[in-house]
This record gives C-alpha cells, sequence and structure tokens, in this order.
C-alpha cells in the first residue's frame, strides 16, 4: 500500500494517483513540490491552445444549438481549428445516438415502454447537450457524459 503525501489516504501498490485528493503518488511532483492535479481522460482541453479557444468558442457552439446544419456551418467556417473539430465531433456522437433511439422506437413504436425510453433518452439527450454548450461558453474540451461511455462511439 502506498500512502498518499498530500491527504494520508492509503492506495494500492502501483497506483499513480490517489483516489481521494487526485494528487500524483510515484513521488515525481512538478519543481515546486506541489501535487499534480489529477485531469481525467475525458478532459481535452490542455489539447488545445488558448487562443484557437478563444476564437473559435462561438464555431463550436454551433453545432450543439442547431444539429446537423450547425455542424455543416461550423466545418466550413472555422478553418483548421482543432477546438472547433473536437465539438463537431461530439455533436456528432449526439446525432447518432438520437439516430439509433429513433431506429429502434420506429420498428418498437407498438410496445409501450420503447416510446417511454424514447422520450425520457430525447430527454437526457437535451440535458446532456446544454451541458456541453455550457462547457464550450467557459472554455472547455470534455466529452458529455454518458456517451463517452458509449464504446462503439469512439
Amino acid at each position: 500500500m502506498i500512502t498518499c503525501p498530500t491527504c494520508g489516504t492509503q492506495a494500492p501498490d502501483g497506483s499513480a494517483f490517489c483516489e481521494s485528493c487526485g494528487a500524483r503518488l510515484n513521488g515525481a511532483g512538478n519543481a515546486g513540490g506541489a501535487p499534480e492535479p489529477y485531469i481525467p481522460w475525458y478532459n481535452h482541453t490542455g489539447e488545445f491552445t488558448t487562443k484557437d479557444i478563444s476564437d473559435n468558442k462561438v464555431m463550436a457552439m454551433l453545432p450543439y444549438l442547431f444539429g446537423i446544419v450547425g455542424i455543416i456551418v461550423t466545418l466550413l467556417a472555422s478553418g483548421e481549428s482543432p477546438y472547433a473539430y473536437f465539438h463537431v465531433r461530439q455533436a456528432i456522437k449526439f446525432l447518432v445516438v438520437k439516430t439509433l433511439l429513433a431506429i429502434c422506437n420506429l420498428f418498437l413504436f407498438w410496445t409501450l415502454i420503447v416510446p417511454l425510453v424514447w422520450l425520457v433518452s430525447k430527454g437526457i439527450i437535451f440535458v446532456l447537450k446544454i451541458i456541453a454548450f455550457l462547457q464550450v461558453c467557459m472554455g472547455e474540451a470534455k466529452e458529455p457524459a454518458i456517451i463517452r461511455s458509449l464504446g462503439f462511439l469512439n
């Protein structure tokens, strides 16, 4: 067992980060000796420059607001922005999930449970798109919750 130098929590041998506070456990902190924060695998904000984020924030909002039309406009108008392309990919994931749910509902509309699940799923997707939009407003690039766990979309 490894003891976290920051909070004192016990972690299994071979752990790189503390599960409690996120501090690095292997002793390779930064130059000041402070522990490095844990960054989740779905947070890609650090991969983009601040200039790219600030210049293309509005373009990154369009796919979440206008669906397929927003995707097309962003692809045509954003130039070569990796930040805008990241959010286009996330919006396409939403579009794929919505399409698959609609197909299931189309073939199983005669049951009672599938249309109800479809309505609830549409509500959940709507909330996730609002969260993704707000993350763009804050200049973040995070994969949307639930959608990121669907392995066939990676």
